[in-house]
């Protein structure tokens, strides 16, 4: 006997009904079998010839293919609500906590303050974790209850398909690369996606398709992007009702250590994806400042950082990178024409971009093949990192120090200042570039020499926590133009431990907001259909509240 798997699953735009229907079909032989796929087809479709994808609405969707029976049923039998979320690492974990949490006392606020304002009917959620690695998923959701986990490949439709239809939203948590693939699979089912990642080219042409299957896809709703729109976007919007102009928006965020977990001379850990992040430190910058535009080349940008004093939070001693292009921000929030002054930057503590501009001077964040480490012979750190220097390897192989590397920078002019060059040196030293054991043979440039040791030796040990911090100040007048004020909105988080599992600050300000987007998908609050930002009303306002009923802490403040 042979068999196929196929659902169908129709659409009535008039009543927004949607249903799946799935079933085996069996016959003896192969033959008589696809004739019988054939002739189903036709049926569904009868004036579209087999195309096993049909854009109108009314009409009936089958797609051939291995389905497995949905597990997400109630104890009475009731089909619940769904939501998949795709990809398993840090951020997963609080976005699927949340959703499943409903009855639990641990998000008791949150619930309360959602049932009261969003949902008048609601049921609990079943969340199905998907990773290409079935361990990750299962680490996800081993003490979530109602969540389940599959393994699944974005790139087998089949699969992805099976898993979609049987949801009603879909969180991507994949990296951005894979969002297209997932959001063309939500527009052919009619399923909602949010994902934490900017909307590119590529998914801002899928609107029209969107709106057509009556979807939402909704992105950049993280933390930056995400949270930062919300905060400006409420700003703004309430400045504007008062008939004020935004003369000024000055944005600044940044992941970073807490102060007692910034314990190395960088002061610097990372999270996660760090080839990225010391990547984002070669990319060129763009922004407005007293009316003219300021451009900064990637080579140059640490040494365009910054000295950042807080006066709302004296105890920080910060330091700002320009963001690559603010000057889109300005038409995003419909301040272009008005601000003479468009900032984004990035936080790091002080210190952090003349340590890391120097290491780019040397030579160790240059990213292509060296001749050295192409050699038969494994190399040593020690040796590579006298190389960049320019150094005369000794046939003794002496051992180098803290105070050598300091004075072989000054006086290579790399640094002009000693403090700065002690600092560089010790950090040299904390990474290990200095020792005299094997680089591995994966490693093939300075980036991925310098990646390998910053991986191993700037990573948070499960103690140690990270923190958030996000600040927003606009400057507005009158119309009249005789009275000004400034308006700040800030967050401030830290990592949270429960029951000896810590989850980082960053996977929270990022999953959270998705989970939220989803929740306000599955009660339809957002009804504007297409690709979306968080930037308009009918998102940022219900999802700032749900985020202060989390526990967030968004403080805003005018003063005069």
């Amino acid at each position: 006997m042979q068999y196929r798997y196929l659902y169908l699953i129709s659409y009535n735009s008039l009543i927004e009904l949607n249903w799946t229907i799935s079933c085996k079909i069996g016959a003896d032989d192969i033959v008589i079998l696809d004739k019988i796929i054939y002739s189903l087809s036709l049926m569904a479709n009868p004036e579209e010839n087999l195309n096993p994808v049909n854009y109108e609405m009314n009409r009936i969707f089958l797609k051939i293919g291995k389905i497995q029976e949905s597990s997400f049923k109630s104890k009475d039998g009731k089909r619940k609500t769904a939501v998949l979320l795709l990809g398993a690492g840090r951020v997963c974990y609080p976005a699927a906590d949340l959703l499943v949490s409903s009855g639990s006392d641990s998000c008791c606020r949150f619930w309360k303050t959602f049932l009261e304002h969003y949902a008048e009917d609601w049921d609990d959620i079943e969340v199905i974790v998907a990773s290409l690695y079935l361990k990750d998923a299962e680490e996800i959701t081993e003490d979530i209850a109602n969540a389940t986990a599959v393994q699944l490949d974005v790139t087998d439709s089949e699969k992805l398909f099976m898993y979609i239809s049987q949801v009603e939203v879909v969180i991507s948590l994949l990296p951005p690369s894979c969002h297209l693939t997932v959001a063309n699979a939500c527009i052919e089912l009619r399923k909602h996606l949010v994902t934490a990642s900017y909307i590119d080219d590529s998914m801002s042409s899928l609107d029209e398709k969107a709106r057509n299957a009556g979807i939402t896809i909704l992105g950049e709703m993280g933390l930056d992007p995400g949270i930062d729109h919300m905060l400006a976007m409420r700003m703004i919007n309430q400045s504007h009702l008062q008939k004020k102009r935004v003369k000024s928006f000055m944005s600044y965020c940044g992941g970073i250590p807490s102060p007692e977990s910034a314990n190395n001379p960088l002061a610097y850990k990372f999270s996660s994806n760090l080839a990225e992040a010391i990547r984002a430190g070669s990319n060129p910058a763009t922004y407005r400042y007293e009316g003219k535009t300021v451009k900064v080349e990637g080579k140059d940008l640490y040494d365009s950082a910054v000295r950042l004093r807080l006066p709302d939070l004296p105890a920080f001693a910060l330091e700002c990178i320009p963001n690559c292009n603010s000057l889109i921000y300005g038409d995003a929030y419909g301040i272009g024409h008005e601000a003479s002054t468009i900032f984004r930057g990035t936080l790091r503590y002080e210190g952090f971009s003349e340590v890391m501009g120097a290491l780019a001077r040397i030579g160790l964040l240059d990213t292509e093949v060296h001749s050295f480490l192409r050699s038969t012979r494994r190399q040593l750190f020690r040796d590579f990192l006298l190389e960049l220097l320019k150094i005369k390897r000794e046939s003794n192989g002496s051992i180098i120090g803290e105070k050598d590397i300091s004075d072989i920078i000054i006086s290579s002019g790399l640094c002009k200042e000693q403090d700065t060059a002690v600092r560089v040196a010790k950090t040299i030293v904390y990474l290990g570039l200095h020792e005299p054991t094997e680089i591995p043979s994966s490693c093939q440039s300075a980036f991925d020499v310098t990646c390998h040791r910053m991986e191993e030796r700037l990573s948070y040990l499960k103690n140690e926590q990270d923190m958030v911090l996000l600040h927003h100040e606009i400057q507005v007048e009158s119309a009249d133009g005789q009275h000004t004020e400034c308006r700040k909105a800030t967050l401030l988080e830290f990592g949270r431990t429960w029951n000896g599992k810590t989850t980082s600050a960053m996977a929270l300000t990022v999953g959270i907001p998705t989970a939220i987007g989803a929740l306000l998908l599955l009660t339809n609050k957002i009804k504007t259909r297409g690709v979306l930002r968080p930037i308009e009303p009918e998102v940022h306002n219900p999802a700032l509240d749900l985020l202060q009923a989390y526990g967030f802490k968004l403080i805003e403040t005018v003063e005069s």
